[in-house]
C-alpha cells in the first residue's frame, strides 16, 4: 500500500525547535466562562501551543449535550485575543469548516466517526479547497489504515500540505484497561508509508481515565510521534462530556513536566553498539524466515498427504495440543502469552490456506 501525500514538514510552518507540539483545552464548549478559566491557566503553560476545544459534538443518542455550535466559536474568538494562544475544532460537515473559519480558528480537526465515512471527508476536503489552514486527522474508530490514510489523502488532495495525523486509539472488543486500543502498530506503519508526515497522539481518548494518561503520553514521545492532544478543563468533574478522562491545568503542567524528551540519535560509541544490535537482529531474522518456510513446506507436503488419504483440513484436537504446547514452552522461554496466541493464530491461518488451495487443486482425487 503505497501513498502519494504531499506535506509540508512540521518544522517549516511550526514548532521549529523541535520542541513536543502540545494541544490542550476542554472536551466541549460548555459556556464563557468555563472556556476563559481554562484558557487563562492553560495560557500559563509555555509548552501548549495550541487551544483545543469541542465545539459541535456528535453523541450516540439526541438529547445529550451536543456542544454549544456557533456561541463556542465566539467565546474561543475571545480566547485567541485575550490570551494569544492559537485554536483548533472539529468539523463533521462544510458548515462547520466555514463557521469555523468565520471566527478565525487556526487548525481545524476531523474526528473519528467523521473519518470513518469519505463521503463525509470528500465533503470537507472539497469546502477546504482554496484555504490555506492546517488540518489535523484523527484515525477512524475501528483499526483500519486504509480509511485512515485515505481521510489524509483526500484532504491533500485539496490542496492541503499542513497535515498532522493524530492516534486517539481504536475501538476493540477485548477486554482492556484502556477506552481505545493503542494499537501502535498501526500509527507506526502509517508513519512508514509516511514518513513525512507529522502525528500527535490523544492520550485521552486512548485511555479514557486519567490515571494512564502519563505512561501513554511518554511512550508517544518515546516512538518519536511529534507531540500530544490532551484534554483539559478548570473543574473536570463539572464537566458535561468525558468528565473521566480531562484534567486540571495544574495537573497537566505536573504531567508535562514528567515527560522525559529522549534523543533521536546518540554519540558514535552509541550508534556503533545499536548498529552491532541490530545486525544480530538482522541475522536472527533471517534464520526465523528460513524456518518458516522449511515449515511451510511441510505443511504442503501434508495438505498433499491430507488429500490422497481424504482427511479433512483441520484437525482441532492436534491444534488444541499445539497452542497449549508452544504456549507452555514459549512462556518458559519468557515470551508475551498475549503475543504468542497471535503469532501462533497467523502462522495457523496462513498453514490452512495453503492447505486449502492444494485441496482446491484440479486431479483432486475422488
Amino acid at each position: 500500500m503505497g501513498t502519494n501525500i504531499n506535506i509540508l514538514p512540521l518544522p517549516e510552518w511550526f514548532l521549529a525547535s523541535g520542541a513536543p507540539f502540545i494541544i490542550a483545552g476542554p472536551c466541549s464548549a460548555e459556556n464563557e466562562e468555563q472556556m476563559m478559566k481554562t484558557a487563562e491557566l492553560i495560557s500559563q503553560i509555555p509548552e501548549v501551543s495550541v487551544f483545543r476545544s469541542g465545539i459541535w459534538k456528535p453523541r450516540s443518542r439526541p438529547g445529550e449535550f451536543e456542544g454549544a455550535g456557533e456561541n463556542g466559536l465566539k467565546w474561543l474568538e475571545k480566547v485567541k485575543e485575550k490570551y494569544a494562544l492559537k485554536t483548533t475544532v472539529e468539523v463533521a460537515e462544510p458548515k462547520h469548516v466555514e463557521l469555523a473559519l468565520k471566527y478565525n480558528v487556526d487548525m481545524i480537526w476531523i474526528g473519528a466517526r467523521t473519518v470513518v465515512n469519505p463521503f463525509s471527508v470528500q465533503a470537507i476536503a472539497q469546502a477546504l479547497r482554496g484555504v490555506d489552514i492546517p488540518v489535523l486527522v484523527k484515525n477512524p474508530v475501528n483499526p483500519d489504515l486504509k480509511l485512515w490514510l485515505g481521510a489524509i489523502e483526500r484532504v491533500n488532495r485539496a490542496g492541503i500540505d499542513r497535515i498532522i495525523a493524530i492516534h486517539r486509539g481504536f475501538h476493540y472488543f477485548e477486554k482492556s484497561p484502556f477506552r481505545n486500543a493503542p494499537m501502535w502498530e498501526i500509527p507506526i506503519e502509517l508513519k512508514r508509508l509516511a514518513p513525512g508526515l507529522p502525528m500527535l497522539v490523544d492520550p485521552s481518548h486512548i485511555c479514557g481515565r486519567t490515571d494512564l494518561l502519563l505512561p501513554v503520553a511518554q511512550k508517544a514521545l518515546d516512538l518519536e510521534m511529534d507531540g500530544i492532544m490532551i484534554e483539559t478543563h478548570f473543574d473536570p468533574h463539572r464537566a458535561l462530556t468525558d468528565a473521566s478522562q480531562q484534567i486540571t491545568p495544574e495537573e497537566l503542567k505536573n504531567l508535562l513536566g514528567q515527560l522525559e524528551i529522549r534523543k533521536k540519535t546518540g554519540d558514535i560509541a552509541f550508534q556503533n553498539k545499536l548498529e552491532e544490535m541490530r545486525t544480530e537482529i538482522d541475522k536472527l531474522d533471517g534464520e526465523l524466515l528460513q524456518i518458516l518456510a522449511r515449515r511451510m513446506k511441510i505443511i504442503d507436503e501434508i495438505g498433499d498427504y491430507k488429500k490422497e488419504n481424504r482427511i479433512t483440513i483441520l484437525q482441532m484436537k492436534r491444534w488444541a495440543g499445539i497452542i497449549s504446547d508452544r504456549l507452555s514452552i514459549g512462556i518458559n522461554l519468557g515470551l508475551e502469552k498475549s503475543f504468542l496466541k497471535r503469532l501462533l493464530n497467523l502462522i495457523h491461518i496462513e498453514s490452512i490456506r495453503l492447505q486449502t488451495e492444494i485441496f482446491n487443486k484440479k486431479g483432486k482425487k475422488n
